[in-house]
Order: C-alpha cells, then sequence, then structure tokens
C-alpha cells in the first residue's frame, strides 16, 4: 500500500447552521479541518495510508481533532504535543449572489509556535511514497519556513515525491513574504498545485485574458502560467485548479495538468454548491491519488477535478467519497440520478 505524509494544521470549523449568518446565529455547528488534513482523509477514504503531521495542545478540544482524523482513517501516530491552543476558523456559507465568509483565530496556535527540534523527520518519511504540504503551513509562524524545508530535504532523501499547492493567503502573511519563502521551496517540488490566483500572487506570474471578478476565464493562457512555473523552477509536473464564479451557489469547474511539455485540460462540470471550503484540498488529494496509482496525464486531471466536483456537493472541509464514486463521475455519469 502506498503511503503518504501530510504535514500542516488541523483547527477546529465553526459555522451557523445552513445558509445563517454570522449574525443570527444562535448555535454553531463543530467540525475539524485544515488543507493538509483534508487531504489525508480524502487519500484515507480511497484506500492510501495516510499520515497527518502536525503539533497540537495536550487538551480536549485537540483529542476530538485527532479523533475525528482517526475515525476516517488517516494515522496520527506522528502528531507532536505542545503549546497552548488549538487553531479556530469560522465559516458563514455564502448563496447566490452573497459570498462566503471565513474568519480566522488561528494566532499563537502550538504549530504556529512550533520548533524545528519538534519533529523527527527521519522517522517521519521512513517507508514513505508522497510528502505533501501547502502554502499556507510556511506562512504560520517564523519557524516554519525552516521546519518546512527541513521537511522536503529529508523527504527527498527517502526518495518520496513531494507536492506543494500554494494557497496563498493575504491575512497569513504579504505577497513579498510568500514570494520569498516559496521561491525558495519550490525548489524541492515534484507536483506544484495553485488555483487561478495562487501563481499571480506568490510569483508574480498572471494569466491573460482573465479576470475572476467578472467571470472571465481563459484556460489557455493557464497552460503559459504553469508553463513559466515548471521553466522557473524545475518542477515537472504543475496542476491548476480552472475556477468560474457565476455566483456563491453556482460555479463551473475544471483543471489543467502540465507535464513533459503537454497540457491536460479536464471536462467542465457545472456544480450547485453545498460547500464550496476544502475543493482545492480534495483537488489535490485526487491528484496525489491518480499520480501515485501512474494514472496517464488526462485520466489524472480527470480523476483530480471530478473528486472535487463532489466535494462541493458536501458538508464541511472533509470530501468523503470513493474511488467508484469518483470513476463514476469521471466516466461521464453526471446526471445525480438516484442509486438503487
Amino acid at each position: 500500500m502506498k503511503r503518504v505524509v501530510t504535514f500542516g494544521e488541523i483547527m477546529m470549523r465553526l459555522n451557523p447552521p445552513g445558509y445563517q449568518r454570522f449574525q443570527q446565529a444562535s448555535s454553531f455547528e463543530i467540525s475539524f479541518a485544515g488543507g493538509e488534513a483534508n487531504v489525508a482523509v480524502s487519500l484515507a477514504q480511497y484506500g492510501v495510508d495516510a499520515s497527518f503531521v502536525t503539533k497540537l495542545p495536550g487538551n480536549d478540544l485537540a483529542k476530538c481533532a485527532v479523533n475525528e482524523l482517526r475515525r476516517f482513517g488517516v494515522d496520527t501516530r506522528s502528531i507532536v504535543y505542545g503549546g497552548e491552543r488549538l487553531g479556530v476558523y469560522y465559516v458563514e456559507k455564502g448563496a447566490s449572489q452573497r459570498a462566503s465568509k471565513v474568519l480566522y483565530d488561528r494566532a499563537h496556535s502550538s504549530i504556529a509556535e512550533a520548533s524545528p527540534d519538534d519533529f523527527d523527520w527521519d522517522s517521519i518519511f521512513d517507508g514513505v511514497d508522497w510528502f505533501h504540504f501547502t502554502g499556507i503551513t510556511p506562512a504560520l509562524g517564523p519557524n516554519l519556513p525552516s521546519i518546512c524545508e527541513q521537511a522536503c530535504i529529508a523527504a527527498k532523501e527517502h526518495g518520496a515525491v513531494i507536492s506543494c499547492d500554494l494557497n496563498y493567503r493575504n491575512k497569513l502573511w504579504s505577497r513579498e513574504d510568500a514570494r520569498n519563502v516559496m521561491s525558495r521551496l519550490a525548489g524541492y517540488f515534484d507536483v506544484c498545485i495553485a488555483n487561478e490566483e495562487d501563481a499571480s500572487d506568490v510569483f508574480g506570474i498572471s494569466a491573460k485574458d482573465t479576470d475572476l471578478s467578472k467571470g472571465k476565464l481563459d484556460k489557455e493562457s493557464y497552460i503559459d502560467v504553469a508553463r513559466q512555473i515548471h521553466e522557473r523552477f524545475g518542477c515537472p509536473r504543475v496542476a491548476i485548479t480552472l475556477r468560474t464564479s457565476i455566483s456563491a451557489s453556482v460555479n463551473k469547474w475544471s483543471g489543467m495538468l502540465y507535464e513533459d511539455d503537454t497540457a491536460y485540460i479536464a471536462p467542465e462540470y457545472t456544480m450547485q454548491i453545498v460547500d464550496r471550503v476544502g475543493g482545492g484540498d480534495s483537488f489535490g488529494a485526487g491528484l496525489i491519488y491518480a499520480l501515485l496509482n501512474d494514472y496517464e496525464g488526462q485520466k489524472a486531471i480527470d480523476f483530480a477535478v471530478a473528486a472535487s466536483c463532489l466535494k462541493h456537493s458536501i458538508e464541511h472541509d472533509f470530501n468523503l467519497v470513493s474511488v467508484a464514486e469518483v470513476e463514476n463521475l469521471a466516466g461521464g455519469n453526471a446526471s445525480g440520478r438516484v442509486q438503487r
């Protein structure tokens, strides 16, 4: 069985029931999530041996988060403990022309205050095939860029493939800081994953003939974006999600994979969104699964986009779908008819 390690932060997610606004809420639904944790859960659903690494406080809230990961089959043995708090974030789900909102309360979380000697990367990467993290993790605290680099070095020494989803967050760091750190880390990437804006925000590489605020997206221009990332950093594979936002409730969804000077673009789905948060992570997990199993380029991007399309129909961050369900959609069965 293939083994994957992901490294990042897991937080408690709080959201009002249904589509209520924060100001309406008298209660909040509790779940747990974080970019790399979401990927680990998705991969576990596909039958992959997925391990999540982080630092958590030794309290009952952190225990709830760990139990949730274990419930969905994620290996949590490499989690380390210390520090004072578990990060929290709040989600107000949008609808129609009202956008979703996300508020973070994650400052001084245990992982944000982690130190380089917290993690025994040689032990963690023993027998590991793949390492995944996101651009959120090095932005969390002053030691995280060097910790991520240590992890990448150890992963390379153990022969693991490295993937990173750029995942730029302007509430965590500036574009300049992101560019400085991620440009250094990008030299380790075997697979670089980005959304429509990340390459511009992090590397200053912009797509032509695209205005996302007006729902205008030129898919072909992203082939050049991927090519520039490949040429600048030597990354063998670059994958980009392609989202056209018609409204908060309706999006068009596709993706592109660039490898060996060839671009593969997936079919486009029109989605009625139940919960958008975690959509990019489900794409990354689908791509990792496909490449771990030696899917050729078109089949790999088709699987990743179909997996993420299904996630948009599921409450909260985790993509709780099977390989068979993804392959069914990727194979053209998009009717949504009842299965009996």
